[in-house]
């Protein structure tokens, strides 16, 4: 069969994923370094009830396009977090969350697996892209060989070209290491693929690519700032909701609920390529 229809397209991963687990840093953050610093930081307010936003972040409202509710939902993500085992600040990196995970819980073959991490080396100073690759795909292939069937991982934007560092010295190496790991990671994801069966499916999302066409077409996604920072020295401004980023670094809710869209529907073209034949 080769058609799908539209309804059972936008079901397909709904019916087969039935728990999202998520691992990395403060984008997929929903209250874990909140609670580790007794509910100091980030603050609230201005931030949202732990979330470096202001709002829900897009593991949130992923996780609702996928009619899952919080108790179908393991967050592991630390604001902070960098991609080995331990972060600078002493919390668990994407490899330290991962091991915990697997070392504790039986992994659920019909749960959605999700990493998006790396920006914080780049941005605490590694100029170099080899090593976050390596613990990025790494992170994947533990989760893999303990079970998971389903991984989603995002790539980087551009950190050369966010409001804290678009003028800083170290602006075009930011974006240069951004470009080198974006390539990197799906030179070595595919490569990954190529080790485990067709029932195990490395799924990417081209979150650079997002960001960059709300860049160029604001208005398309409803934006009319995509440049500044909603928040600013304390100050927020009054039309959040047409922002990209909520503060120096991070995107607002708005723009949250933009890339819960596109994973969304990433995770249904890939799942339908997959079932097709059995639909």
């Amino acid at each position: 069969m080769v058609l799908v229809t539209s309804s059972l397209h936008d079901n397909i991963s709904a019916r087969t994923i039935n728990q999202i687990y998520v691992f990395g840093d403060s984008l997929s953050d929903v209250g874990n370094m909140y609670r580790a610093t007794n509910r100091n930081y980030p603050p609230n307010p201005p931030y949202f009830q732990g979330r470096y936003s202001n709002g829900q972040v897009w593991v949130e409202y992923l996780a609702s396009k996928l009619t899952l509710d919080a108790k179908q939902s393991a967050n592991f993500a630390f604001g902070g977090a960098m991609t080995g085992k331990v972060s600078n600040n002493g919390i668990p990196g994407l490899l330290g969350q991962v091991e915990n995970f697997t070392k504790q819980a039986d992994v659920n073959d019909n749960g959605l697996y999700i990493i998006w991490a790396g920006a914080n080396d780049y941005i605490y100073g590694i100029a170099d892209s080899t090593a976050p690759v390596i613990n990025i795909t790494q992170a994947v292939e533990s989760l893999l060989k303990a079970g998971a069937k389903k991984i989603l991982v995002a790539d980087l934007p551009d950190l050369g070209d966010l409001p804290a560092t678009k003028s800083s010295a170290s602006s075009q190496s930011l974006s240069a290491v951004t470009k080198a790991h974006n390539q990197g990671l799906t030179k070595s994801l595919s490569q990954l693929r190529q080790k485990f069966d067709s029932n195990s499916q490395i799924i990417e999302l081209d979150v650079s690519s997002l960001y960059r066409d709300a860049i160029s077409n604001p208005s398309k996604y409803g934006f009319t700032n995509v440049t500044s920072a909603c928040l600013n020295q304390g100050a927020t401004c009054s039309n959040p909701n047409q922002f990209l980023f909520w503060d120096g670094i991070h995107p607002t809710t708005a723009a949250h609920q933009i890339i819960a869209e596109k994973a969304f529907t990433v995770l249904n073209t890939q799942t339908s390529q997959l079932q097709l034949g059995a639909v």
